[in-house]
């Protein structure tokens, strides 16, 4: 904490908020209304407060490692010589001409993902004259508008579970923590929620607007620079969204069960070549890499970087092949929505995911037991499918190729919306929707 953080923070959250009560009236109705503006604040709050766990608690990590050694002296060249800082800005990890003094001292300039996120802080700063809780709070700011849009995409076609809505998207306790810091789990977020909301408004509405172009591939850019196995996971769920709500308008049962095969098809086509795509400019991400790569970032994670996150896990030995790692596909979906166990809390900070944890525990164990009988017809949903899908997906990835509980707390947030929203759907899918869906 420096003068400027209590000189520069307030500003910036009073023009923060002067925006947001100008543009609610725009972006609201009198149902949804009530929860932007303390949706909005718990994030503010929430990246204030990852700050203040990584000064006092961790004495240091990576949200101080992206702006006080990071884009603290892209500020510096901006002011000393702005054609340094530009050159910075733009800048793909390599030396060029005058820069080498101030990127010899970023810690994460050779590492395109990380140095992402200190371009972005990078253009903060020179609003907030590079202070960390201000450039903090416009992060936030990024993960509401993220948040928000998420919000609107599954409001607009369902206004009858808002408050579940609200609840699963704007207020999940652990979302609001991790994911609106200086980190790079707010930009990922985001992009998620500019994915999802321009591709409801795009191919299921079939509404087409420049600036909701703008946002997908604004949310595929994001994604692609920083992690690409969000993307991996995504797309498949999200065309599976896009042919089942096609196939939901057929109202013959003929026409749907030839067409079926062939949407089938396409589905893994897309999803295959979506992942042969991202592994051609990153070869982690290759199909015949993906076993490989999540071993040893599991390892990576568990017992090395991430050893001082949290306290670790174990799914077992992990052979690096394909197969070894489907058959950890129970274990791993476990580990990322049910632990850590109440039994397995190590410190304080695992104490919100093991509440967390626990709940949907009870919700899950709630659905399976007196909600069983429309399980099955709930998957004629395109929405609920949507949801399950990209979460149970995810669920895995970051499940296999974590380790330890710390850092899967973070890596998991984009999923705990989709989850419960996919609860919340089945606990109330009513008759009449099951009319409309079949």
């Amino acid at each position: 904490m420096e003068l400027r953080d209590l000189i520069v923070t307030p500003i910036i959250i009073f023009l923060v908020y002067a925006g947001a009560y100008w543009i609610r009236p725009r972006v609201t109705d009198s149902v949804n209304r009530r929860y932007f503006i303390p949706a909005l604040t718990v994030r503010i709050i929430g990246a204030l407060a990852v700050g203040f766990l990584y000064q006092f608690y961790y004495g240091g990590g990576d949200t101080f490692n992206f702006h006080t050694h990071g884009s603290r002296h892209v500020w510096e060249a901006f002011i000393e010589n702005p054609i340094i800082g530009i050159k910075l800005l733009l800048s793909d990890g390599t030396y060029s001409s005058g820069t080498y003094n101030y990127a010899s001292k970023i810690i994460f300039y050779g590492d395109s993902a990380s140095y992402f996120i200190v371009k972005v802080a990078s253009i903060f700063d020179l609003i907030t004259f590079s202070s960390y809780s201000a450039t903090a709070v416009l992060f936030a700011v990024l993960s509401f508008v993220g948040s928000w849009l998420l919000f609107l995409a599954f409001y607009k076609r369902s206004q009858m579970l808002i408050k579940w809505q609200a609840v699963s998207i704007l207020f999940i306790p652990s979302v609001i923590f991790w994911g609106s810091g200086l980190m790079k789990d707010t930009l990922t977020f985001m992009a998620v929620g500019f994915l999802t909301y321009s591709v409801g408004e795009i191919f299921i509405t079939r509404k087409f607007l420049v600036i909701r172009f703008i946002l997908l591939l604004t949310g595929l850019f994001i994604l692609f620079n920083v992690k690409k196995y969000i993307l991996l996971c995504y797309l498949p769920a999200a065309l599976l969204w896009v042919f089942a709500g096609r196939l939901a308008r057929i109202r013959s049962l003929a026409l749907k069960v030839l067409i079926m095969p062939i949407i089938a098809f396409m589905l893994i086509l897309c999803g295959y070549y979506s992942i042969i795509l991202v592994g051609k400019d990153d070869p982690r991400y290759a199909i015949d890499r993906l076993a490989a790569t999540a071993k040893i970032t599991a390892y990576d994670i568990g017992f090395y970087t991430g050893r001082d996150a949290g306290s670790g896990y174990s799914l077992g030995e992990l052979d690096g092949t394909l197969s070894g790692m489907f058959y950890k596909i129970p274990q791993a979906i476990n580990v990322s929505l049910f632990r850590p166990y109440i039994w397995e809390i190590r410190n304080p900070l695992m104490l919100l995911s093991a509440i967390e944890s626990f709940v949907f525990t009870i919700l899950t164990l709630y659905v399976l037991i007196y909600r069983r009988s429309i399980i099955i017809r709930s998957m004629g949903d395109p929405i609920i499918v949507f949801c399950l899908v990209f979460s149970l997906t995810f669920a895995f990835a970051v499940g296999i190729s974590t380790f330890n509980f710390g850092t899967l707390a973070r890596y998991k947030i984009p999923m705990l919306p989709f989850y419960a929203l996919s609860l919340g759907y089945i606990l109330n899918y009513s008759k009449r929707e099951r009319k409309v869906t079949a």
